[in-house]
């Protein structure tokens, strides 16, 4: 069966030259991982699920399975947040954003069956790969946050880049463990929000 060739595709494939032959291959892959794990998937099962052959998945991922594997961690972790920017980009607020964004992202992690399959049995393998992709994840938040900073009123002192900087660390940081804190409950998020995250840093009464 003829297959999506390389990235110099022509018009003979519209999916392939508009590059559609990568999200291919990757979702192939989050496929394989989703059934199987990330430790059994192989670039055979990727280049079988998705229709192509070997040869064109190297072409794409020429290091083989460790790039690939790491290639799709990353496109999920970017999805992830894509869908958190578009839960949180019509904020009327800066306190709104970030209520929001946490409820999100703490609904959307717990829910992420994939992701939690692979806490469960994988850990050793997926962890160091989200360390990676988490190192510039910070910050990407506090240059999301710095315009909402920049229009809001701060308290006398206040740094908007190092506020930005603080706000991204303390948000990663309760997406990843909530502590005391009821993420699905809408008045305790505003607590934390306007009690802890943005105090000293928006004056009281904001």
């Amino acid at each position: 069966m003829p297959d999506a060739t390389g990235p110099t595709a022509t018009g003979s494939d519209p999916v392939a030259a508009a590059g559609g032959t990568r999200q291919r291959i990757l979702q192939a892959t989050y496929d394989c991982v989703a059934r199987w794990g990330l430790g059994k998937t192989t670039v055979e099962d990727a280049a079988r699920e998705a229709g192509l052959s070997r040869a064109t998945v190297y072409r794409y991922f020429p290091g083989g399975r460790d790039e690939l594997i790491d290639a799709v961690v990353a496109w999920e972790y970017g999805r992830f947040f894509t869908r958190l920017y578009d839960e949180v980009q019509s904020s009327a607020s800066l306190e709104e954003l970030m209520e929001r964004g946490l409820m999100f992202a703490h609904r959307a992690i717990r829910e992420h069956e994939v992701l939690q399959r692979m806490l469960q049995t994988e850990p050793e393998v997926l962890l160091p790969k989200l360390t990676v992709e988490s190192a510039g994840t910070t910050e990407v938040i506090a240059a999301f946050l710095l315009p909402w900073l920049a229009r809001h009123r701060l308290a006398p002192g206040v740094d908007p880049d190092e506020a930005a900087g603080f706000l991204a660390r303390m948000v990663l940081s309760y997406i990843g463990s909530a502590g005391r804190w009821d993420l699905d409950d809408p008045e305790q998020v505003a607590r934390l929000v306007r009690a802890e995250l943005l105090a000293g840093i928006v004056p009281p009464g904001g």
